[in-house]
């Protein structure tokens, strides 16, 4: 077993390198396991909200992206649609995303190395993973939306809820709007992010199991912009979505990103929460003071929790699932105010 660190960070995804990141800012020893080679692709919206952008400004990181000026809900012939007021979003391949990350935790000095973590062994004054041969001061798992240290540590907790999907993939189209348009239907959501000149990413978030092309033939409009013949990457998957958490520490082992808990793609702030949860855990280990990690975690998180919880219970109430985007319509400085809040 070799000296122990300060941290070890499970998980080389957003959550897992902004942490380090932080971790290299604030002095420590830090050191991400991932298997995976870079960059590490997977099902994502891939828009970043204005939150986001500044985040990564103020890490350093230029990430090259295609700007969004806003959101846009359409549903039928009703639509409503918002601008960002703090400075616009941004379209990122999540693969470009990955890179400028990864790229900035090497040049901080933090090692990634390609292990993967099995047996975690706690005591009171570290973490060993006999199976790597590290040992820590603090464990953080950012191993994703099914996190094998969570489930490893009984900390996943049921949902009764129906689940939900996520598929996605990538069109060369030239986007025909500056914002992320979100395209309700009966059954899910269709999110189209502009990525570049000629380049449109499109999620689909839906309860139902069936492939891409049988989904996205459920949005007419949006299908009819979208021939088949013009996609360029494979259909990429993820679910369920809504994951949950009983506590974001767990002796000595801290959850962020997705890891931490998830609700639902439907507002688009994963990466967003994954960079205020990293800086949230970095600080508290810093101060001393990790037993407030869960406290602060909640209250950054709070609102985008019980927006999300609403809009997803809204959205698949039979009843009320229709009146959403004609309220919000009625409603544009309400529907300002929310997209705002998130942003």
């Amino acid at each position: 077993m070799s000296r122990a660190h300060d941290l070890v960070i499970v998980g080389g995804g957003p959550a897992g390198l902004a942490t380090a990141l932080y971790a290299a800012r604030a002095g420590f020893d830090a050191v991400v396991a991932e298997p995976r080679r870079a960059p590490v692709d997977k099902a994502c919206g891939e828009g970043l909200m204005p939150g986001a952008v500044r985040a990564l400004a103020s890490l350093g990181l230029e990430v090259p992206g295609h700007p969004i000026t806003g959101i846009r809900y359409v549903q039928g012939a009703h639509r409503v649609q918002a601008a960002f007021r703090r400075g616009p979003g941004l379209g990122v391949r999540r693969t470009a995303l990955h890179d400028a990350l990864h790229g900035a935790v090497l040049a901080a000095g933090v090692p990634v190395l390609p292990l993967r973590i099995g047996e975690v062994r706690q005591d009171a004054t570290g973490v060993s993973l006999p199976g790597a041969g590290l040992r820590t001061r603090w464990l953080v798992a950012a191993d994703g939306l099914h996190s094998p240290v969570r489930r490893s540590l009984g900390l996943c907790a049921g949902s009764r809820r129906r689940p939900r999907y996520g598929l996605r993939r990538h069109y060369a189209v030239p986007p025909w709007s500056p914002y992320v348009e979100v395209h309700c239907g009966r059954h899910g959501e269709a999110y189209v992010t502009p990525l570049g000149p000629r380049l449109v990413g499109v999620a689909l978030l839906t309860d139902r199991r069936a492939p891409f092309g049988a989904q996205l033939e459920r949005f007419p409009e949006l299908a009819a912009r979208l021939p088949a013949e013009r996609a360029v990457t494979a259909v990429r998957g993820a679910g369920p979505l809504r994951q949950k958490a009983r506590a974001r520490l767990h002796g000595r082992v801290l959850l962020v990103g997705d890891a931490a808990g998830y609700v639902d793609a439907l507002t688009g702030e994963g990466v967003s929460l994954a960079l205020t949860g990293a800086g949230a855990l970095v600080d508290n280990v810093r101060r001393g003071t990790p037993e407030r990690y869960e406290s602060d975690w909640n209250r950054a998180t709070r609102g985008h929790r019980l927006l999300t919880e609403l809009l997803v219970r809204a959205r698949q109430q039979r009843a009320l699932a229709p009146l959403v985007v004609p309220a919000a319509e009625r409603l544009p400085r309400v529907f300002a105010a929310a997209v705002n809040a998130l942003a």
